[in-house]
């Protein structure tokens, strides 16, 4: 009994803790290049542009986990782009044609994004709230509406919520 009321104190404190913070688990940088050849970082697209990011990393364009997601990004890409979701691809081994109507932005230096975020050989989707904060990061395959809904419970979103609710009598 004891030990199930520290715990629970525990949690309540955590809770406390990061209620006010701005980014919890802010997302590593990397350079990419814009649509007229400019350098951008990816905190470009964070504060008042608030755009969501997916980064994807695998070996090659070919990657079967790879073209399974992209499939998955497909099946919901009206809703992605009315989100003003920017995808990233990052390849560790080998570049190439992604074919798919989504825009990807392909990431320069590949292997340096994936040790980043601590997936150096293999495929890894990361979702980023238009905070900054890394909301999802996975080894598997993401269903489209899962992607979504973590969009949706993003930290930011979540902040706006309850001050609406502050607001209403």
């Amino acid at each position: 009994m004891m030990k199930r009321t520290l715990t629970s104190l525990l949690a309540i404190a955590a809770i406390a803790c990061t209620a006010h913070a701005v980014v919890v688990r802010p997302a590593p940088s990397f350079g990419w290049l814009d649509a007229e050849g400019k350098p951008q970082a990816l905190q470009s697209l964070f504060g008042s542009k608030g755009q969501p990011v997916v980064v994807l990393i695998a070996p090659s364009p070919r990657d079967w986990t790879f073209r399974s997601q992209v499939g998955q990004l497909q099946k919901a890409y009206q809703r992605f782009a009315a989100a003003k979701l920017v995808c990233f691809a990052a390849f560790t081994q080998e570049g190439g044609t992604i074919h798919s109507n989504i825009p990807f932005v392909t990431v320069p230096d590949g292997p340096r994004v994936a040790f980043l975020y601590d997936q150096p050989k293999k495929f890894a989707i990361a979702i980023i709230g238009p905070d900054g904060n890394i909301d999802y990061l996975s080894e598997k395959v993401v269903a489209a509406q899962r992607i979504l809904d973590i969009m949706d419970a993003n930290y930011q979103r979540q902040g706006d919520f309850r001050k609406d609710q502050e607001l209403k009598p």
